[in-house]
């Protein structure tokens, strides 16, 4: 095959065979493992010189280093404040860090961890949580728990086999007085 070149609008000669595109073929349209990977840890930063009032609902990790007054839904992607970060308001994700302030509400499906640098006055509900020492907490803790499975030989039997509780009278220790 014979490879032809052209001049770009610089005037600098190129291959024309360099610039011909491949068809797609079903192999290529499939994303590799690190495409997957990479689109699996997508992660959204509002600047430190951002101010948002509203609501922010997202369905990839999002880290704020403005300033933030409203209600943030993630579903089941992760949230963080950073160090210089202020938010106002409700957040729901699957987990969340706290580096800077924050004050109101946090509903997370998994860890809600409160680092050093936070400042933090609210409400957690989580299934597990940490405060590292030296940060500032002021709040209420819900951890949420799976539910307990109630051991087989705990259960007490019914019917006219169990035990019938005999009532006695109980008697004071000897030298103690019992008035009527």
């Amino acid at each position: 095959m014979l490879k032809r070149t052209k001049k770009d609008e610089n005037n600098t000669p190129f291959s024309v065979a360099d610039t011909v595109e491949e068809k797609p073929t079903p192999s290529t349209l499939r994303p590799t493992v690190s495409q997957e990977r990479y689109t699996n840890e997508k992660k959204t930063t509002i600047g430190e010189r951002i101010t948002i009032e509203g609501s922010i609902r997202g369905e990839e990790n999002l880290l704020i280093e403005g300033a933030m007054k409203g209600n943030i839904e993630m579903g089941k992607y992760n949230f963080a404040i950073g160090p210089n970060g202020r938010v106002e308001g409700e957040i729901r994700a699957q987990n969340v860090s706290i580096n800077g302030n924050f004050k109101g509400t946090i509903k997370a499906l998994g860890k809600v961890a409160v680092t050093k640098e936070a400042d933090f006055n609210g409400e957690i509900k989580a299934k597990s949580f940490s405060v590292e020492d030296g940060a500032y907490f002021k709040g209420i803790v819900e951890l949420d728990r799976e539910p307990h499975k109630k051991p087989a030989t705990a259960q007490t039997p019914s019917g006219p086999s169990s035990p019938e509780t005999v009532k006695q009278p109980v008697m004071p220790p000897a030298g103690v007085k019992m008035e009527k």
